[in-house]
């Protein structure tokens, strides 16, 4: 089944801000922290903060210390007052889109001109915007609104940022007709009107809309009506859990949506599932296909299989070896360090990856004892290979045992930001990428001698270069669930946009030197033909960034066929 997800789908600029605002502070542990009221609506999220200890407040009486954080959709003046005058630090998360429409309101009330605002009577947003008025504001939510209007002179229109944009412009219309000198400002948020579009150019795309996001969400339930208006059978869901099966599976593309406080977690977990919905009209050999692909990504042996074919092309490239044991190896221990920290990181699994965390909660006990397997028989051929190889392969796989378990008893824990090693800022790409060095170019050298010392020291670079990218291309995919526990990853110690610009970086710097190093005669011509699969790696990152794939298996496995392309080159 097709599944065809919008671009626009998920946290808006000021949802997004306001989540890591809160849990930026939320990782600071300095006391006590409150929302002044829900921070988004969406009840998946806000359980999840409730979790964290973070509480949602509308009455500050009695709190004294801590920090309050002000939500998205911003509070009227007198509550901005109160709560600076309470004595708790006060972190002001508005959307800079509803700053701007406050701003406006402000301004234009000072100079005695009438407010109207075009907007949902309850919404939160609305609430906070009618207190910027100098006058009480007249609130329209509908265009038979405004005959009721008493009259005005000189008035000016703002809009709810999250409103219809048609709905928005008939209604400005009948202003427009009974008040000619009215002026008008258009606030409605640039991602919002481009949400509201991509949901309608979706009727001759797909037989059928899922739209994503909470029940009470207005800017949710806008994008269900627009879905609705253009006559295509739409499903409004918060979770998978809700997604119509049996009238999904008749049909074979669907049209997937979500509002401006959907994670994205819960968006990934509703693809997931829709795609796992097999079509009545879907070939057998097909769907087997799709089972035995998303066995081979969720199990890890992907990963695995891509390993042992990059260990092999390594190999080749350092010391022009053809001995299967190192790469069998190399790619024996990945595979079960891959299984081990997957079931040792719990925290943000279930938000990363729900598809996973079901596939693994199923073959819990297979894919340990695969696991175990994999690193025995990893470390017997190491013993066979030699004494030094062994102890040296023990060793890192202690290392990459001891990664993810706490190193600080669980009752002190809460006093240390740093518990465990993956705790440090950035440490996961990292220590993933020096574990493949070691495994794949610094494991053989024991066996006997090495080859030319440049070749090694390039085939190395080559190794981190490639295993860094991959590491942080799967941190970003998992950016926002990593982003709900707290985790330290480069992503969200970075940013996403320059964490994108040092993947590039990274890359083009190790395209550049190979091509050098093979133009002074350095190293053997051979090594170009990294170029390749380093190209594809790019276009892996670039299918990432301009949405062409929604991170999930069909993106992961295609990151793993990269370094399977590499053994394949250098076998050809």
């Amino acid at each position: 089944m097709k599944v065809i997800l919008a671009k626009t789908a998920g946290f808006c600029m000021g949802v997004r801000r306001a989540m890591e605002m809160v849990m930026a502070e939320s990782n600071k542990k300095e006391g006590p922290l409150f929302t002044f009221g829900p921070l988004i609506h969406n009840k998946q999220v806000l359980d999840l903060l409730e979790a964290k200890g973070i509480k949602a407040t509308d009455d500050t009486t009695g709190i004294t210390t801590g920090r309050i954080l002000i939500r998205a959709h911003g509070i009227p003046p007198r509550d901005r007052e109160m709560l600076e005058n309470s004595g708790l630090k006060v972190i002001d998360a508005t959307c800079p889109k509803v700053t701007r429409v406050q701003a406006i309101i402000q301004h234009q009330s000072n100079k005695d001109r009438p407010t109207i605002i075009v907007g949902d009577k309850n919404h939160a947003e609305v609430i906070g915007l009618m207190g910027y008025s100098n006058k009480p504001a007249h609130l329209i939510e509908k265009k038979a609104d405004v005959a009721d209007l008493p009259p005005l002179e000189n008035p000016f229109v703002v809009a709810q940022t999250t409103q219809d944009t048609e709905d928005f412009r008939k209604i400005v219309s009948a202003l427009q007709a009974r008040f000619p000198d009215i002026q008008i400002f258009d606030t409605i948020c640039d991602a919002t009107h481009e949400r509201q579009e991509e949901v309608r150019t979706f009727k001759e795309r797909v037989e059928g809309v899922v739209v994503v996001g909470g029940f009470h969400s207005a800017n949710t339930q806008r994008l269900v009506k627009i879905s609705e208006g253009e006559h295509i059978p739409t499903f409004h869901v918060e979770t998978e859990k809700e997604l119509p099966r049996e009238a999904l599976s008749q049909m074979k593309v669907i049209g997937l949506a979500a509002g401006a406080s959907t994670p994205h977690w819960l968006i990934k977990n509703v693809m997931q599932e829709i795609e796992a919905i097999r079509a009545r009209r879907e070939a057998p050999l097909v769907y087997g296909v799709k089972q035995i692909y998303r066995f081979l990504v969720l199990s890890n042996l992907a990963a695995g299989i891509g390993a042992f074919s990059f260990a092999y092309a390594v190999l080749r490239l350092a010391d022009g070896k053809t001995d299967l044991v190192f790469p069998l190896m190399a790619a024996l221990y990945i595979y079960a360090m891959h299984v081990f920290n997957r079931f040792l990181d719990k925290g943000a699994a279930s938000y990363n990856d729900s598809n996973r965390t079901t596939f693994q909660k199923q073959h819990k006990n297979l894919l340990i004892l695969m696991g175990s397997i994999a690193l025995g028989v990893a470390l017997i051929f190491s013993f066979i290979t030699g004494f030094g190889t062994f102890m040296a392969l023990l060793g890192v796989s202690l290392l990459g045992v001891v990664y993810s378990i706490p190193l600080i008893p669980e009752g002190a824990g809460n006093r240390y930001r740093f518990v465990k090693i993956k705790d440090i800022p950035g440490s996961r790409s990292l220590s993933e990428a020096l574990a493949w060095v070691a495994v794949m170019v610094f494991l053989p050298l024991f066996s006997g001698s090495p080859g030319p010392v440049l070749s090694v020291v390039i085939a190395a670079i080559t190794v981190f270069s490639f295993s860094y990218a991959r590491a942080v291309l799967f941190s970003l995919f998992q950016l926002q669930g990593d982003l709900m526990v707290g985790a330290e990853t480069l992503p969200i110690t970075l940013g996403e946009k320059r964490t994108l610009t040092l993947f590039k970086r990274s890359l083009l710097s190790t395209a550049l030197l190979l091509v050098v190093s093979t133009l002074l005669n350095l190293v053997s011509p051979i090594f170009c033909l990294m170029l390749i699969p380093l190209l594809t790696l790019l276009l892996c990152l670039y299918t990432y960034e301009k949405q062409w794939l929604s991170p999930g298996i069909v993106l992961e496995g295609l990151v793993e066929c990269n370094f399977l392309l590499a053994g394949l080159l250098i076998l050809l």
